[in-house]
């Protein structure tokens, strides 16, 4: 009985003993930073693309177009995390926070750092992001219900003129882009309107369907099934030259609004600061050729927003124009929040 009751007390010894270097173990390793794919060649897991709009808005078709092609080229799949919230500073706290790895990046556009960083009291330094590779070119514009008796952006003006406060716009967030451009116009035309936010372009359409607000400032991309379905339509488009689609639309150039082009808006990927710059470069060449892939153009055809190519001197240098024009406009509307 007694060597029984030892060897039971032996055996309880060794596996207390195997847990307890187990568990220290993992302290050592949080202790020293080390991660699980450290020492590996990368990328040797998935990847995952944070994008700060809800599934369906164009970012994030564009996210997943993204996915879909790239993995040819990084050996590795891709995978699109939506983190809706705060026009985009949720997914950048997100990537920000992360170990800087590259098996984290964002999807954001020149305008999140340009306008919408500047109306927040954010808990991080945006410049912890670092871009790596742009993708796209927004088309923007303002749409209406199919049936509005509004046909052009002069009828929703005068309609506005006439009933001060009742006309409401949906956007997917202040300090976003499309707020600026409509907030300006109103303001050049001297608009009382009520402005309603959304999380993404598909709750937007939804809203402007039901009739819960009467005009949306949003993706061109995002509602094209709309478009074509007939059950709404764009009255004006955010640019100086009309695109090639939608060609029956105007620009806000032809319309007496120019100031209103003034912000194009690219999107790309972006990553932690930190991020080894072997990554980097990995991360850019697998990108460029995804760019030229012609599974890429046709998926982003179908989403019908405007290729746009760019390495990392080109998106820095998309930031600080659009911050240039923005900030001015922020201070002017009362919404600049400084650093």
């Amino acid at each position: 009985m007694f060597q029984k009751t030892l060897g039971f007390w032996r055996k309880e010894v060794r596996m207390w003993r195997k847990s307890l270097l187990f568990i220290l173990s993992v302290v050592l390793v949080g202790s020293l930073g080390i991660r699980p794919t450290e020492g590996k060649e990368y990328p040797s897991q998935p990847i995952e693309i944070y994008c700060p709009y809800a599934a369906g808005s164009s970012m994030d078709i564009t996210a997943r177009v993204i996915a879909d092609v790239a993995p040819k080229y990084l050996g590795q799949p891709m995978v699109v995390v939506n983190k809706a919230g705060a026009s985009g500073s949720l997914c950048a706290a997100e990537v920000i926070r992360s170990n800087p790895d590259g098996y984290k990046l964002a999807i954001l556009a020149n305008l999140f750092f340009a306008s919408t960083v500047h109306t927040q009291k954010i808990t991080f330094d945006p410049k912890d992001l670092i871009p790596i590779a742009n993708f796209m070119q927004y088309k923007l514009g303002i749409a209406v219900k199919a049936d509005s008796p509004w046909k052009t952006l002069n009828d929703i003006l005068e309609y506005a003129k006439k009933n001060p406060g009742q006309l409401k716009w949906a956007h997917a967030g202040r300090g976003t882009s499309l707020f600026t451009y409509t907030r300006l116009i109103f303001q050049k035309a001297g608009i009382d309107a009520v402005d309603v936010p959304y999380p993404g372009s598909p709750q937007q359409t939804a809203a402007l369907i039901g009739g819960h607000v009467d005009i949306s400032a949003a993706p061109y991309g995002a509602q094209r099934g709309a478009v074509k379905a007939g059950r709404i339509r764009f009255v004006v488009m955010f640019t100086d030259e009309r695109f090639d689609e939608p060609s029956d639309v105007p620009s806000v150039t032809e319309v007496g609004f120019p100031e209103a082009a003034k912000l194009p808006t690219v999107v790309g990927l972006y990553a932690h600061k930190d991020t080894p710059p072997e990554i980097q470069k990995k991360l850019l060449d697998a990108f460029k050729k995804t760019y030229d892939d012609p599974e890429f153009k046709k998926g982003l055809g179908k989403l019908g927003e405007q290729p746009r190519w760019g390495g990392p001197e080109f998106m820095r240098e998309a930031i600080k124009n659009a911050e240039d024009v923005s900030v001015p406009l922020l201070k002017e509307f009362g919404l600049y929040v400084g650093k």
